[in-house]
């Protein structure tokens, strides 16, 4: 399968290498096609169209920027749509990595980037997050209608939906809270599917990395049967995804040791950066088999042969950093560095079905069910452990390091304090499994009212998500601290517990060296159980509305739209109280709490006069938990002359909190911070535990969104069409929680309100808190440019066969500020590092694709990239003179992290199978392999050596990728 898979990527690159001369991408679909009305409504900036159905007759449609249905309708929110022509070209093997690439999305969590993600449970969902406002302020629909949370976090997982069925996607990018409600601050996602398909067809596609992993393959049959002079229409999906996961970032660009670190020699006044990027950087606290952090013996680490080594520090700084410049870098790092997933391994098998049935001419009712199973395993890290105690008569010290035993009693040292990555345990990780189960059952028609056609629709969808996540190699820490403390008795190593208490099962561990524990002692720490959650979502929605035409102005009829929606949200779930603590990761609780939502919303559009038209709703919305809220919106179009059109709207939104920021009861994990020399312990680099906890006091966050913009399709060049439109959005009581390590800055430099949240216990830190709260506000501001153009190539030479078309999409980021009350941060123009994370993004993202299409042959080359970029935008650069730096204008000695650019290609043929219509398509990403940029992570988080050494988010941390794609139809 390998020869096959990269013949063809040589192939397919000596095509497009033939092909350089010319543009590439279909002919226009015939007129009255779903995909004329998706092309034309790409064009033209996502605006709603009407088409001719072939018969002469016209096609009502409705695109997600409104919700009203009428022929020539133009919405004034701007609206992207991803057509299947795209879709097919790139064969994605996840929509959700397809729908990522829009400039206008910032990359959320996917299955290959939140591998990290164990207590929270959403390690292997894959979401969407418009303008980087986050995955919860972005709605997403199936067919317009909401589906139910793949998490408590209220994400919903994109590849829930059936993947071959989706034969367009509409992204809304404005705000649309009066239209569709809570979460679309940042506009809404809809994925739309083709319910009319009619037949039988058969897809497989295999995929596969140039370094010969990442293998994963698909398989779909969908069949559509028509009963009853087509009244009766039935369609079925069942689809099986599997990806083999590399379990490792084994990758040698992440063999450079590149990270971003606190400078051991930064003094407030020696002129020096207090931040070092560069490469050379390793731990300084641990080795893969224990090393001394402190005392007469500090710096001594055990190898697995019973013989020890002495670390060379190279420049470090036991008080401000766990980092140390050169010495033994390699020697710290092994066993650790880069031991996250690089892919996980994934199963997917979904069941769809959808039964529809004309009672009359007017009225059709339906009823909808899918099913969904998720499997995947990652794995987060060989964890490293500081503050391990091991006792100067220690059975594995005495027996294997005799010498450094002696060495402790020389020095009256009673114990040792070591740090290690624990060389020779398994990797800690997850094991989860989503079932998502939705039922839809609803009714559509159209009636005469005042000789007026008017149409209504209703609909009951009750989705059900049933989660369970489970830990694996997470140890108990009690038993690890029994098992630990082991001695001789009787010429053999037991814990020095079983000595007054024989029964208690402990089994001695060797935590020294490189040669690894026992079986046994695994089984005792490990426990016969790992830490698990169940969890249950349900979603219940009624919706019902109707629109039509209320009387005629100038302009046109006036339309109006009006309906209401009740919605109830809750969670529940099941764990056993031996895994509500003592856990490496995990320690569960269980996440409780229900709330509902009743609505109303009105919709009108008003034709003042011919080429302005006036667009208005609103909503009313009363929540269970938090009360009642309003939500409107405010649009028009103007058309002067059939060239040009301009748009504008202005909006006021909301996002309710999730089940998750109201009810979560309490996830922990473990993680280090650098505290500050007049912390309560003083300074250095601690280990704790991180609790995230709900907030049942929250209130909806409010957003204001105007955007302006105009559309183009001058007469003079038929086929082409570009539009403008620029962003403002201010959201205020936004919802949000700061870092364990803002937590501390904060606190200790004058913020005390932050204090609370820190607790020690012992003589050292234990945990801290985070939670959320309505403290801060976010303003965006930004603009998006598209430009399409499509011809007949016979039009421009009689010479020149085949169809040319190519779409372009670029997003500025100008600013995305959040202020969190204590300072202000601007994200926009952010690439990596310490400040990377949801809200992150570049300042230019741009994608082009290209469609050459002759006889059977379809060619698509597709470019995309984003702009060069900073680690913070309030960082300050500097190598020498440089300013005291402060918790919100740091100093570093380099400030900027480059853009990238990535080709991808397709070559697609038609054929003939046995009389039956066929295509055979060949995709290559990434074309010239490019490897990420190497972005600085740290300087805190006991996690960063083992991760990516870029922003995998951004980046592209597989390399070139090899599709090969079947579709057989009947």
């Amino acid at each position: 399968m390998k020869a096959v898979l990269f013949s063809g990527g040589a192939m397919v690159s000596l095509v497009i290498a033939g092909q350089s001369a010319r543009a590439q991408t279909v002919a226009a679909p015939p007129r009255g096609s779903e995909a004329a009305i998706s092309a034309q409504a790409d064009a033209q900036g996502g605006l709603t169209t009407s088409a001719d159905d072939g018969a002469g007759q016209s096609a009502e449609i409705t695109v997600t920027g409104s919700r009203i249905v009428r022929d020539g309708y133009s919405a004034p929110t701007p609206v992207t749509v991803l057509g299947s022509a795209d879709i097919a070209a790139q064969s994605p093997a996840n929509i959700s990595d397809f729908v990522n690439q829009l400039p206008a999305i910032t990359p959320g969590s996917t299955s290959a980037n939140s591998s990290g993600s164990l207590s929270s449970g959403i390690a292997g969902i894959n979401s969407v997050n418009l303008r980087g406002l986050g995955a919860g302020r972005t709605l997403v629909l199936l067919d317009g209608q909401r589906s139910v949370a793949s998490s408590v976090s209220g994400i919903v997982d994109v590849n829930t939906f059936p993947q071959e069925l989706v034969e367009r996607v509409e992204v809304v990018t404005g705000g649309a809270s009066a239209q569709y409600g809570s979460d679309a601050v940042g506009g809404v996602i809809n994925f739309i599917l083709d319910k009319k398909f009619t037949g039988f067809k058969l897809s497989a596609d295999e995929g596969l990395s140039t370094y010969g992993d990442g293998h994963n393959y698909n398989f779909a049959a969908t069949a559509g049967l028509s009963f009853l002079d087509d009244r009766i229409h039935v369609l079925l999906n069942g689809e099986y995804y599997h990806q083999s996961g590399v379990n490792t970032i084994d990758r040698s660009w992440n063999d450079s040791g590149y990270f971003q670190i606190n400078n051991p020699a930064y003094t407030a006044t020696n002129g020096q950066p207090q931040r070092l990027v560069g490469s050379g950087f390793a731990p300084a606290t641990y080795t893969s088999g224990g090393l001394v952090a402190s005392g007469p013996l500090r710096g001594t680490y055990f190898l697995g042969n019973g013989t020890t080594g002495q670390l060379n520090y190279g420049t470090t700084n036991t008080v401000s950093s766990p980092w140390m410049i050169g010495g033994d870098g390699a020697t710290t790092l092994a066993g650790h560095v880069g031991t996250n997933s690089l892919l996980p391994t994934e199963k997917r098998m979904a069941v769809f079905d959808r039964t529809s049935f004309d009672l009359t001419d007017d009225i059709q009712i339906y009823g909808q069910f899918s099913w969904n199973r998720y499997e995947g395993q990652s794995f987060y890290q060989q964890t490293p452990s500081t503050g391990v105690t091991i006792q100067r008569d220690n059975a594995y010290l005495t027996s294997l390091y005799p010498q450094v035993a002696a060495q402790m009693a020389a020095n009256n040292l009673t114990s040792l304090s070591i740090g290690t990555s624990n060389a020779g345990f398994p990797v800690p990780g997850s094991d989860n499994t989503r079932e998502v189960f939705r039922y839809v059952a609803g009714a559509s028609g159209k009636f005469s009212l005042f000789d007026r056609d008017w149409k209504w629709d209703a609909y009951y969808q009750h989705g059900v998500t049933k989660a369970h996540e489970e830990l694996t190699n997470t140890w108990n820490n009690a038993r690890m601290a029994l098992a630990q403390d082991a001695v001789f008795s009787n010429g053999q190593i037991v814990c020095r517990s079983t000595l007054t208490n024989p029964g208690n099962g402990c089994v001695p561990i060797n935590r020294l060296g490189t040669s690894g524990p026992s079986q046994a002692a695994l089984n005792y720490i490990y426990g016969a159980q790992q830490p698990y959650r169940d969890e249950t979502i349900k979603q219940d929605v009624a919706s019902a509305s109707i629109n039509g035409e209320l009387f005629n102005l100038p302009g046109g009829p006036v339309a109006i739209a009006i309906g209401g929606e009740w919605r109830k949200e809750q969670i529940n779930g099941y764990v056993d109280p031996q895994f509500n603590s003592g856990w490496l990761y995990g320690n569960y609780l269980v996440n409780k709490g229900q709330y509902n939502v009743r609505e109303g919303f009105v919709e009108i559009d008003a034709p003042l006069f011919k080429g302005f038209n006036l667009n208005a709703a609103g909503r009313y919305t009363d929540y269970s938990t938090s009360g009642t809220v309003q939500t409107w919106k405010a649009g028009a179009t103007y058309s002067p002359i059939p060239d040009i059109k301009f748009r504008g709207t202005y909006s006021h939104d909301i996002r309710a909190p999730n089940l998750q920021e109201l009810f979560a009861a309490g996830t922990a994990r473990t993680n280090t911070v650098i505290l500050p020399a007049n912390s309560t312990i003083g300074a250095g680099s601690y280990q704790f535990v991180e609790s995230t906890i709900g907030n049942r006091n929250l209130k909806p966050e409010k957003a204001n969104t105007w955007t302006a913009g105009f559309v183009t399709t001058p007469r003079f060049l038929p086929g082409f069409t570009a539009s403008f439109d620029y962003y403002d959005i201010k959201i205020t009581d936004a919802i949000g929680s700061i870092t364990a390590q803002n937590t501390v800055d904060f606190c200790y430099t004058g913020s005390t309100a932050y204090c609370s949240n820190i607790a020690y216990s012992s003589g050292t830190l234990s945990t801290i808190t985070i939670q959320p709260f309505n403290f801060a506000s976010q303003r965006e501001k930004g603009f998006d440019i598209a430009a399409s153009y499509r011809t007949e190539l016979a039009a421009i030479s009689p010479n020149l066969p085949g169809a040319f078309s190519i779409h372009a999409d670029v997003t500025h980021y100008i600013s995305n500020v959040i202020d969190n009350g204590i300072f202000p941060v601007d994200y926009a123009g952010v690439n990596g590092g310490s400040l990377a994370g949801t809200y992150s993004e570049p300042s230019w993202v741009y994608r082009v694709s290209a469609f050459y299409e002759i006889n059977a042959f379809t060619f698509n080359l597709v470019g995309r990239g984003f702009s060069s970029g900073v680690y913070g935008n309030d960082y300050i650069e500097c190598t020498s003179n440089c300013p005291t730096s402060t918790t919100q204008y740091r100093t570093i000695n380099d400030n900027s992290i480059k853009g990238i650019k990535y080709f991808d290609a397709s070559v697609s043929v038609k054929v003939k199978a046995a009389g039956h219509d066929a295509s055979i398509t060949l995709v290559v990403n990434n074309i010239f392999n490019k490897a990420p940029v190497l972005i600085g992570n740290g300087p805190d988080g006991n996690n960063v050596p083992a991760a990516a050494q870029t922003n995998r988010s951004l980046y592209d941390v597989v390399g070139r990728v090899v599709r090969v794609s079947t579709k057989l139809k009947f």
